[in-house]
This record gives C-alpha cells, sequence and structure tokens, in this order.
C-alpha cells in the first residue's frame, strides 16, 4: 500500500524572552530524571501537573474557505455543468505565545482561510488575521485582538537543543475535533529530514506520541512543560495515528514568531551558497573518513558565504557550531535555523587528512536580478500564469535549486490558457518563437506580440521541451 502522508495540527509554544509583551518565564520544573521507573510508587507518577500548566494555552482553530467544486461530468452534456461553489472548513490547533493574543499554528490549517475563527481553552471565540504565513515550514503566526488589559496564558518555548531520544514528551491538540487532548510518547528520533536529498533545511523531531487529524498546529510538550516543538504531520497508511510523527523544531517556529512580531511578512533564510552532497560509505573511504558522515561541497557560488569563508570543492564539513553534521539536511538546517549576520563555526576535513576551522557569516541568498513578479494575459500559452524573474533568493523561496541560473520560472498558475497549454510551477521559460527570454519583461513582450502559431521552449527538471501551439 502507498503510504500516506497525512497534516496534522501542532501547537506551538514561546517563551517571554521572544520579544516585549511575552509571558513573564514560568519557575523551571528539576531537572528531568531520565531512570526508568524503580518501583510501583514511581509507575503511578502523574503528568498532570505539566497539562495544567501547558494545556491553557492549546486553542482550537477553524478556518473556512470558497472552493468550486466541479458537478457530475454527465450533466455537463445538458449544460448544466456549471462549477459550484461550496464552504469548506478545515480545523487545527494552535499555541498561543504572546500574552496579547499572538498564536502559532501550521499553515496548512488556516491556508486559504477566508475566515479565520480561535476558540481559546474557556470556550471563548475570537476572529484571527495572519500576521505571517510560511509554507516552507508550515507555519502560521495568528494574532487576536482581546480585551484590554487581559493577558492570556502563555507556554514557555525550549529551543536549547538539549533534548534527547528516549525524552518523555506530550502532544496536546484537538484530534477530530473532540475536544483538547492529551497523548505521551517519547521522542523516537531527532534532526529527521523527510527529504530524500537533505536540501528541506528542515530537521523534524519525530515521536511515537500519537498524533491524528486536527492535532495539526498543536503542541509538543517535554516534562518541563515547554514547548519543544509544533506536531506538523505524520506518516500512515490508514489517515489516523500509527505513531511516526513529526514536529517543527521550537527554534524555528522562535525565528518565525520573532519575524511576524516584528513585522515581518516571511522569515529570511540564510543559505550556504554551496551545492552539497550527503557522504557515502564509497565517499568516505575514498577521502579517508574514518566513518561516512559529513556534507561534500560540490560546487561553489561565486562570492557566496561559502566561499567566502574559506570552503573549497572537495571539502567535507563534518562540525557546524560544534554539533556533528550528518548528512546535507543537517548542514543546511543547521544554517538556516541562524539569524542573518551571525557567524557559525565550521570544522571541515580536506585532502590530505587536515581538518580545519572556518567561520562562516549567515547571509540570505541573493535576490538578483529583482523579481519583476507579473501575471500574463491575452491569446497566448502563457494567459494566466505568473512570472518572476530567477534568483537564489526566488528559487530557495519556491524550494528550487538555487543553482538553477537566472531565467524566467512560472510560480503559480491559474485561469487561462497557460493550464491549457501544460505549463507547471516550477517550469522555466527559455525561448518563445525562437526569441531567448532572459528576464520577465522579455517574456511580456513576446507574449504581446501577436503570432499565428506560438513555439515555445522550456526547462522543466533539467529538461529542455519544445511545443507548437495554435490559438
Amino acid at each position: 500500500m502507498r503510504r500516506l502522508l497525512a497534516l496534522i495540527p501542532a501547537l506551538t509554544l514561546v517563551s517571554a524572552s521572544i520579544a516585549p509583551g511575552y509571558a513573564a518565564a514560568q519557575p523551571a520544573f528539576s531537572q528531568p530524571n531520565r531512570a526508568p521507573p524503580q518501583d510501583a510508587m514511581q509507575m503511578k507518577s502523574s503528568f498532570s501537573p505539566v497539562v495544567k500548566r501547558a494545556a491553557p494555552a492549546v486553542v482550537n482553530i477553524s478556518a473556512k474557505r470558497m472552493v468550486r467544486q466541479q458537478v457530475d461530468p454527465f450533466w455537463q452534456l445538458f449544460g448544466r455543468g456549471v462549477p459550484q461553489s461550496r464552504v469548506a472548513q478545515s480545523l487545527g490547533s494552535g499555541v498561543i505565545v504572546r500574552a496579547d493574543g499572538v498564536i502559532v499554528t501550521n499553515n496548512h490549517v488556516v491556508a486559504d482561510g477566508q475566515e479565520i475563527t480561535v476558540a481559546l481553552s474557556d470556550r471563548r471565540e475570537f476572529p484571527a488575521r495572519v500576521l505571517l504565513a510560511d509554507p516552507r515550514t508550515d507555519l502560521a503566526i495568528l494574532k487576536i485582538d482581546i480585551p484590554a488589559g487581559e493577558r492570556l496564558e502563555v507556554l514557555a518555548m525550549d529551543d536549547s537543543g538539549d533534548a534527547q531520544v528516549g525524552d518523555l514528551v506530550l502532544a496536546i491538540g484537538d484530534p477530530f475535533g473532540v475536544g483538547q487532548t492529551v497523548t505521551n510518547g517519547i521522542i523516537s528520533a531527532l534532526d529527521r529530514s523527510t527529504d530524500p536529498n537533505g536540501e528541506g533545511g528542515l530537521a523534524y523531531i519525530q515521536t511515537d506520541a500519537a498524533i491524528n487529524p486536527g492535532n495539526s498546529g498543536g503542541a509538543l510538550v517535554d516534562m518541563d512543560g515547554d514547548l519543544i516543538g509544533v506536531n506538523s504531520f505524520i506518516l500512515s497508511r490508514s489517515g489516523s495515528s500509527s505513531g511516526v510523527g513529526f514536529a517543527i523544531p521550537a527554534s524555528v517556529v522562535r525565528r518565525a514568531v520573532e519575524t511576524a512580531v516584528g513585522g515581518g511578512r516571511s522569515v529570511v533564510r540564510p543559505w550556504l551558497g554551496a551545492r552539497t552532497q550527503s557522504v557515502t560509505p564509497e565517499i568516505a573511504r575514498s577521502l579517508g573518513l574514518a566513518r561516512p558522515q559529513g556534507a561534500l561541497i560540490a560546487d561553489l557560488w561565486p562570492d557566496g558565504p561559502a566561499a567566502r569563508a574559506g570552503l573549497r570543492q572537495g571539502d567535507v564539513v563534518l562540525q557546524a557550531d560544534g554539533k556533528p553534521v550528518a548528512d546535507t539536511g543537517a548542514l543546511s538546517f543547521a544554517i538556516r535555523n541562524h539569524r542573518p549576520g551571525e557567524t557559525l563555526l565550521l570544522v571541515v576535513h580536506r585532502a590530505g587528512g587536515q581538518e580545519q576551522t572556518l567561520s562562516l557569516r549567515a547571509e540570505p541568498p541573493p535576490a538578483t536580478p529583482a523579481r519583476d513578479e507579473r501575471t500574463l494575459s491575452g491569446r497566448n500559452p502563457f494567459d494566466g500564469a505568473t512570472v518572476v524573474n530567477l534568483s537564489p533568493a526566488v528559487a530557495d523561496e519556491l524550494g528550487l535549486d538555487t543553482f538553477a541560473g537566472q531565467g524566467v520560472l512560472v510560480s503559480k498558475l491559474g485561469r487561462g490558457l497557460a493550464m491549457n497549454a501544460g505549463l507547471r510551477p516550477g517550469d522555466i521559460v527559455r525561448q518563445v518563437n525562437g526569441r531567448k527570454i532572459e528576464t520577465v519583461r522579455d517574456l511580456a513582450v513576446a507574449a504581446g506580440t501577436a503570432a499565428p502559431a506560438w513555439q515555445v521552449t522550456i526547462e522543466r527538471n533539467g529538461q529542455q521541451i519544445t511545443a507548437t501551439f495554435r490559438i
């Protein structure tokens, strides 16, 4: 059977130190005891103190959106095939991270929502607006307006990174809309990437605490009662929990909240400025490495952060900020988790067996050329397509190869001829009727020129495709 990637509610909790307006830090619990229970009395221990601290900051979120639904194709034969509009509703969870009403949830819970409602633990409901939506990390930051002078319960966020595999955790959310529910489990794995190429730049916390539809945006809480992750999705054949759930680490959540509170509309993520490859056993043997771990530098962006730090092709990054780099995903996560302008130390292995420590300054990918984003129209194959000038910044934002070079990228498709022509988001337009396309302006001029036929060349997944259209 095919594995189903089921999105689920995840809760976010943030500490008072994020920005002014956060609740005062909660008194810490004693240090966790990582020993198994020794007697029957210890077996009767309860999670109740942790739940009492965390649960009031967990909320229910519903989002309504209008969708158009095709009717039965049979009725189209009789002229009754007009799409019908209906209201779709999604349910999820969220976490209050600021006492003045800032809430974290999953982006997929509120995406395209025209009406978002937050229900607090005391059953009061408030309309919410989106401060920031980040599809790459599946996080959204919401704001509700509460009565003047009121301070909401918040949950402190622990992004210290000292969580260990085997630690006890609680998942709190609203599965299936039945009401707030608490499940327990352990941390099953850390720094887990679901990107087979390791280029996603996000390392999840894996847990076996039961997470089901409706838990998306809910909290993953440690035994100190602090938020360590936001539950995001599960792997399941049935669509319900099978004990393989994933949470967005608190360090990633904090960056999104800081950005939203500071007025930003998108999270700026630094990049390495290099193409990397995970070290395989064969590569490790050829380089004389004791074990197959690290990220091999395969290519460098001219004058990028890696090049300026002194990295070379053939180097293997073994550590970042004192932590081992298992593969390309771990290196990407370590860099993206820094704020632009910060410095991190990289330990690299060089030909001849030398190890060297380099200092890399975290910088966002360059946004040149300028985006010049436009939606084209008219009787041409690009009608309804939104296009943008390709740059490392745009490629990174859309999850594409930052080394793709320059060109005009199709970022999304609306109603129009482009969808019927077979264009897809991610296509790079290379030529139109023999004219080379390098910028959005070039494409706009070519699309605005009347022609009896259109010969279009695009690049898709590294291959060039040419087609002719008559419109």
